[in-house]
Order: C-alpha cells, then sequence, then structure tokens
C-alpha cells in the first residue's frame, strides 16, 4: 500500500514562508512506519519551495481592493496583489498520477485555505483512484464542510496518528473502516463523526520523520530549521483560540530526555535551528529551565539556535529563566500580550497581568533579547479605545509591535453558537480585516494595522538618545526605503493627509484615517526603540490633533511639497 500525505498550497496577500515545514505530517509517516512498517508513505509538500503566482482575489474578499489596491513601495506597506503559493493545482495532480498511490491524506490546517484542500482533493480524483483523507485543524473543527465534497471519502478529527494507523490497518487488511474513532465520513447521505478517542501516548509518538526533505529544505537566516514540540493542547483557555479542538483538553508534555533525543538526532541530520511550536512552550517552569542547562552543557558555543514562533507566554517567565534561554540559544521572543486592558484580558480568559509582562520586558531587554509583542485589534467586547490604549502601551516599550486583525476561528469558544458560513471560513483571515463592531469600523483597524508599521519604523532606526520626529525628518537618509518613509511623514504633517508612495508618484490613501493616527500618537507621548533611544511624538500629534493649517518642519524652505504633486485616489 502507497500512501501519499499533501501539504497543499495555499492562496492569499502573504505567505509566511519561514514556517511551512509539514511537522504534523512527518509524525503521521513516523507513526504509519512504526506500526505498520510494510506501508510505503511518502510526503509531498506542494506549499513550500515553489514560486508564487498572482491569482484573482475571490469574491468575498473583494471589498479589501480599496485597501490594497495600491503597490506601496514604502516601509508602510501592507499588501497589494493576491498570490498562490506552491505548485500549481496541474503539476500537483501530474505528480499524483505519477506515483499512484493508494490512500492520500491532506492536510487542512487553516481554516481560510480549507478551497485549496478541496481542490487538491479533486485533483486526486482526477488523477487516480486512490482514497482521499482529510485531516487537521479545519478538519476537526468543521467536518462537515469538507465531507460536502464529492471528493473527500473521509475525514479525521483531533490528533491523527492512531486514527490513520488504525484506518490503514482496517484497510490492508480488508476490514470496515466505519468504526474507526476519531473519522467522520457519509453514510445514505447523512454525516457520521465517530467518537473521539485518546491517542497513543505522547511518549510513544515516535520523533517526526523528515526524511522526504533535506536539511536544505527549510532554512533561518541561511541556516537549516527544523520544528519540534514537546507538548501537545494548553493548560489555558483563551476564547479565541482552537487548539483544543484539534488536540482536545489535557494538556500533556514530553520527557525531558525523549526532547533531548530529539535534538541531537536534529543536530546529527545538519539542523542548525529548532523552532518549538508548542502552544504552551514554558509552562513546566522548573522543566524548562532544565532543558535549557541541558542545551547550555551540550553546545556550549551556541552551535544550535532556538526560536518559538508560535510564541511564549511571559507568564510563565522569571530571571533566571530568561538568562538560561539566552545562554542556550535563544535571541528573539515572541510575547502575546493580546490587550492591555484588564476588562479584555477577562473577557478573553487570557490569565496574565501587566505587571508580570513589564517585568518579563524590561530583564529581556536588558539581557539583550529581540522582542516582538502581539496584539489582536478588534477582540469582541474591545472598544478603540482600548486598541489605542494597547498600541501606545507597548509603543512606550523596547518591543517591537505585532499586530493581528481578530477573525472567527470555527470552534473557538468565542465562536460557538454562531453558524459561520462558507465566506466566513475565507474571511478567517488576519488580511481580510473582516470583523467590524459597535464603536469600531474597518478603516479602524486598518489604520492601526499601518500604524503598528509607523511605529516599527520608528523603532528600528539607529537613532541615539533621545530626539524628536519632526526632527528626524529634516535629515537625509542614505537608505532609499527610509527616506520614503520620512517623505510620507512629512506630508502627513503639512497636509493631515497619508499617502501611498508608488512607482507614479503619491496616491492618497483614503481608508486611513489620520486623526485616529494623532490619537494614538498623543497617547504614545515618546517612542522607545529597539536599541533604548526615544523618539518624541508629541508635537506631530498636536499638529495632527487641531484643525489643520499650513506648516513648515524646522529647517525647512517653507514651500509645501504638495504644490508639485497630483493625488490620485484609489480605484
Amino acid at each position: 500500500m502507497r500512501v501519499l500525505l499533501i501539504q497543499p498550497p495555499v492562496e492569499d496577500f502573504y505567505d509566511t514562508e519561514v514556517r511551512l515545514q509539514p511537522i504534523g505530517l512527518c509524525y503521521l509517516k513516523a507513526a504509519v512506519a512504526k506500526h505498520l512498517p510494510e506501508v510505503e508513505v511518502i510526503v509531498k509538500d506542494f506549499h513550500g519551495g515553489a514560486s508564487r503566482q498572482t491569482v484573482a482575489i475571490p469574491k468575498e474578499l473583494r471589498y479589501l481592493r480599496d485597501y490594497y489596491g495600491v503597490a506601496d513601495r514604502s516601509p508602510f506597506s501592507t499588501f497589494h496583489r493576491y498570490y498562490h503559493f506552491g505548485c500549481s493545482f496541474d503539476e500537483i495532480e501530474q505528480e499524483i498520477a505519477a506515483l499512484k498511490p493508494d490512500v492520500v491524506g491532506i492536510s487542512s490546517l487553516f481554516t481560510p485555505y480549507f478551497r485549496e484542500a478541496l481542490e487538491v482533493a479533486a485533483r486526486v480524483k482526477k488523477a487516480s483512484n486512490a482514497i482521499v483523507v482529510i485531516g487537521g485543524s479545519h478538519a476537526s473543527a468543521v467536518p462537515e464542510s469538507l465531507l460536502a465534497s464529492p471528493h473527500v471519502d473521509y475525514v479525521i478529527r483531533g490528533e491523527g496518528e492512531k486514527p490513520l494507523v488504525e484506518f490503514l490497518r482496517c484497510r490492508q487488511n480488508h476490514q470496515a473502516v466505519e468504526a474507526t474513532a476519531n473519522l467522520a465520513y457519509k453514510r445514505n447521505g447523512e454525516y457520521v463523526l465517530n467518537p473521539i478517542e485518546d491517542n497513543f501516548p505522547i511518549e510513544e509518538l515516535p520523533s517526526p520523520d523528515l526524511s522526504d526533505f533535506t536539511p536544505a529544505s527549510y532554512s533561518l537566516a541561511g541556516k537549516a530549521l527544523t520544528f519540534m514540540i514537546t507538548s501537545r493542547s494548553c493548560p489555558h483557555k483563551c476564547s479565541f483560540c482552537s487548539v483544543h479542538t484539534t488536540f482536545g483538553t489535557e494538556f500533556r508534555r514530553r520527557s525531558l530526555e525523549n526532547v533531548l533525543a530529539e535534538i541531537e538526532l536534529r543536530y546529527r541530520q545538519g539542523y542548525r535551528v529548532i523552532d518549538f511550536e508548542d502552544d504552551n512552550l514554558t509552562y513546566y517552569k522548573q522543566t524548562f529551565k532544565e532543558l535549557c542547562r541541558r542545551l547550555i552543557a551540550r553546545f556550549p558555543a551556541r552551535e544550535m539556535q532556538f526560536v518559538a514562533m508560535n510564541g511564549i507566554s511571559y507568564l510563565s517567565l522569571d530571571d533566571e529563566l530568561l538568562d538560561l534561554m539566552m545562554q542556550a540559544g535563544f535571541s528573539h521572543l515572541n510575547l502575546a500580550l493580546v490587550s492591555s486592558d484588564k476588562t479584555v484580558r477577562e473577557t478573553t480568559k487570557r490569565p496574565h497581568t501587566l505587571e508580570a509582562y513589564l517585568k518579563v520586558v524590561d530583564k529581556a531587554s536588558a539581557l539583550g533579547f529581540k522582542i516582538v509583542s502581539y496584539q489582536i485589534l478588534g477582540l469582541p467586547n474591545e472598544s478603540l479605545d482600548s486598541m489605542v490604549q494597547t498600541l501606545a502601551f507597548n509603543a512606550r516599550l523596547p518591543v517591537l509591535l505585532g499586530a493581528s486583525p481578530f477573525y472567527q476561528i470555527p470552534n473557538s469558544p468565542i465562536a460557538r453558537g454562531l453558524e459561520l458560513t462558507e465566506s466566513d471560513f475565507i474571511k478567517a483571515r488576519l488580511t481580510a480585516l473582516g470583523i467590524e463592531a459597535q464603536g469600531f469600523s474597518r478603516d479602524d483597524v486598518y489604520t492601526l494595522f499601518v500604524t503598528t508599521r509607523i511605529v516599527n519604523f520608528l523603532k528600528g532606526l539607529a537613532v541615539d538618545g533621545a530626539t524628536d520626529l519632526l526632527e528626524l525628518m529634516t535629515r537625509s537618509w542614505s537608505d532609499p526605503r527610509t527616506q520614503i518613509g520620512f517623505d510620507l511623514l512629512k506630508q502627513l504633517s503639512e497636509t493631515g493627509r497619508w499617502y501611498f508612495s508608488t512607482a507614479q508618484g503619491l496616491v492618497e490613501n483614503r481608508k486611513f484615517r489620520g486623526e485616529l493616527l494623532a490619537r494614538v500618537l498623543a497617547e504614545i507621548g515618546t517612542i522607545r526603540c529597539q536599541n533604548g533611544a526615544t523618539i518624541s511624538v508629541d508635537e506631530l500629534s498636536q499638529r495632527l490633533l487641531f484643525p489643520f493649517q499650513p506648516q513648515t518642519l524646522p529647517g525647512s524652505s517653507g514651500h509645501r511639497q504638495t504644490d508639485t504633486l497630483t493625488p490620485t485616489h484609489i480605484l
């Protein structure tokens, strides 16, 4: 029996190229090899390692042309074209035909890309007689959305290793598969969802089988990268997260020895960066400290680099652990603040405090960590004032801002009871700017999203001590993109308007709310850069808050730059 496991391509305005290794499929391959060694399993990543092609924006997202309709060259640019990332569906069909699989498993991890998974299923049926099984987070949350396709035979909900092994064993022995736990299928036109049962114990899961790839297949800053998880599920119950739909409510972790053995294996295989993709990596603080101590002893010259791109809960960090992480080979921290508003944190069940967060940021910054702090824009029950407060709060700290417009994830606690449609599925992505509520609009969320880019632009400047933003605008900058950024800020100061910078000239951004940016700058007062320097934005905020009057910057010639420009509108 030949089993083909596929990571499909995706279509969106952007792609996170560094986080593409299909570690879940590699876990499945390893489990089948352990329990059914006579079954051949091939993993194909049709997402990574291929070029992108411009494709049409789906009808559900065409309203975004008003926001992303201009090719902006500035450091504040968001998105523009809609792309197909990965192999074409024709190429995938050809490869499936050549491989002649008996069973094809397709990963449907992310809800907005479920159509891509279904298109792969259609190509499987066109190219072969294979049975199609789909699994992953989206499959676990809304299996009916996949079973509705005539090209999908089965869906596996929850963790997939044991269900896939049992499914294949039944197929191999010509036994009925319908009793397999976690399996969903169609019977007489009705959907049947078998009960979800426990997976193999986490300690008994073999390390992911990466043999279908080389260490060079995935990299970070030129170093061979691989993913790892030390635990499954999460002890927290944040209302916007759907992790428990896939991994259940029991938080399980691997032993220290088990984790270290896999790290040794990856080092021997040539990997030099490990990304821990746990949903809560440091929850068992003392165990993680011991892991860091072992890594320091094993790699005293920091021969291995460690990252946690999925984020780390700052509540479980302390001074000692941060010291150990830095010595062990961590250099970046992704922290999920979500909101600085106490009410929002309580309603979303975030068990965190600002005091703990500030303590971690202070210590981590002093140690030299590069910190990104993530904020969700537009959470239910959140006000515009609350979003402004959180953005300004982080702007005053030595962290970069990571902003993600909120979207509904099917079967997350916050979405339960809602009848989400296919259109809602397509909008379940940060690029969709899909959620509006009483008190804030899509334009507001978009403006705050762009504002985080403006703030990060300033935070990344190599300035010393304390300076004023208006003074920085008078300087000449050798980097062309930096100069474009300051030219746009000058335009804002002199006209009160925000522009895209294109190859043909300036185009006014009619969706950006300048008065909201002014509110944010007034709330910030002083931005703290990554290197500890400060930039005052008070004077610019005052210019923008009061009715606009023609002004000139200190040291300028007094001529308004807009006199020689003819702004156009987004069509």
